[in-house]
């Protein structure tokens, strides 16, 4: 299984998770966890998905989300899970 962390941030909207999840099925991503709250109209929402059925390079979703972030007015970022860990550990 390889994991990454998909990460969400911005002002509240209608549909950011229905869009975000449209993405990660359509490219064969699974989501193994997910976690989302609004605060004070801002939405966050952190995922962890299996991406060992897709097919795109890492990258490229990574590219493909960041760009979908900024059509709907939030911010997307993807790690691979071995760097969000590394970059977490104490």
């Amino acid at each position: 299984m390889k994991k990454t962390i998909i990460t969400v941030v911005g002002k509240d909207t209608v549909g950011i998770i229905a869009r975000v999840c449209t993405y990660l099925a359509e490219n064969k991503v699974n989501i193994l966890d997910i976690s989302q709250t609004i605060v004070q109209d801002y939405f966050t929402m952190m995922m962890v998905v299996d991406v060992s059925g897709m097919d795109k390079q890492h990258g490229d979703m990574a590219d493909e989300l960041e760009a979908l972030g900024k059509e709907i007015g939030v911010v997307i970022k993807c790690q691979k899970e071995e760097i969000f860990d590394q970059m977490h550990r104490i």
